[in-house]
């Protein structure tokens, strides 16, 4: 297995400096980038591992603390392992945190991420790739959107109000997706139910979008992460190699 070499590096944003995991591949290079968008629950060993996989399969990944508003890494004391007695607590400190996450400020943070990532020198010239988990998928869809001149091809796992009435539902940025993008949905999901499904399959449509979106049954939200109690094997591996096709059809 290809070794990784990881580090924690400072971003440059407009509203201040996020912190963020930086890894690729120990040798040669520079590698096609990957800008991976946390979970809710952040920027934590999980995601780390998540991120070296890829460098692992020859690309250079960041991992942005997207909450560093807040405060640096880790934004929470969280548990080694968070179940259903964890949640409330976690997420009642949570909220206030996400709320500053603002779509406006989400995307120009993500203009930083990109600017930063163009003088990397682990990170290839040329356009990125994004990828993001539970809330991450939401901003993976709207930097796609929002910078389609860097964004070559975007993924979303286990994303949540993806396609809602808002008038600034993620799904409406649809007409200015030029990457490639995939979905994997998970089943039975509370955050993202069928209606809202179906609303982003037809946006992504009508727009020409080069795309699929995938439900994956019998795995919750969360799927992906197995630091909790949501985690399912089969949906994650799954998950990695619809990634990873992804990836490679791009680079």
């Amino acid at each position: 297995m290809t070794s990784v070499q990881g580090t924690v590096v400072d971003i440059p944003t407009e509203d201040g400096v996020a912190d963020a995991y930086l890894t690729h591949p120990a040798e040669g290079g520079p590698h096609p980038a990957v800008l991976l968008y946390m979970d809710a629950f952040g920027l934590r060993p999980r995601l780390e591992a998540m991120a070296d996989r890829l460098a692992a399969a020859g690309y250079t990944v960041v991992v942005p603390n997207v909450f560093y508003r807040a405060r640096r890494a880790p934004v929470l004391d969280l548990p080694e392992f968070i179940d259903a007695a964890a949640r409330p607590a976690v997420f009642e400190a949570l909220g206030p945190i996400m709320a500053q996450l603002t779509p406006e400020a989400a995307m120009r943070d993500a203009g930083a991420y990109l600017r930063w990532l163009e003088s990397c020198p682990a990170a290839a010239d040329g356009p990125v790739a994004v990828t993001g988990y539970c809330m991450g998928a939401g901003l993976s869809l709207r930097t796609a959107g929002t910078y389609p001149d860097r964004v070559a091809a975007a993924a979303g796992f286990h994303g949540g109000r993806l396609a809602t009435e808002a008038p600034d539902s993620p799904h409406l940025v649809a007409g200015q997706v030029t990457a490639e993008l995939y979905f994997g949905h998970a089943d039975d999901d509370p955050s993202l139910p069928p209606e809202q499904i179906e609303r982003l399959e037809k946006a992504l449509t009508e727009a020409g979008v080069r795309h699929r979106c995938e439900v994956y049954p019998g795995a919750g939200h969360g799927f992906t992460q197995s630091d909790t109690d949501a985690y399912d094997r089969a949906g994650d591996e799954r998950h990695w190699e619809a990634l990873l096709d992804l990836l490679n059809r791009t680079f």
